[in-house]
């Protein structure tokens, strides 16, 4: 598992100080079934809006 996950969405609940993400898991889908050819073709489905 990666030892640091970065995220530039700084209005998620789990972003921190450094772009850190500190959500427990990560969750990615694919927008093309199980695969990808591109990041874009994909998204994270463990954001959450910080409110």
């Amino acid at each position: 598992m990666a030892k640091d996950v970065l995220c530039e969405v700084n209005n998620c609940k789990y972003w921190g100080q450094g772009n850190k993400c500190h959500a427990e898991e990560i969750y990615v889908v694919s927008h093309r079934g199980d695969q990808a050819s591109t990041s874009e073709e994909t998204d994270c489905k463990t954001f959450v809006p910080e409110v």
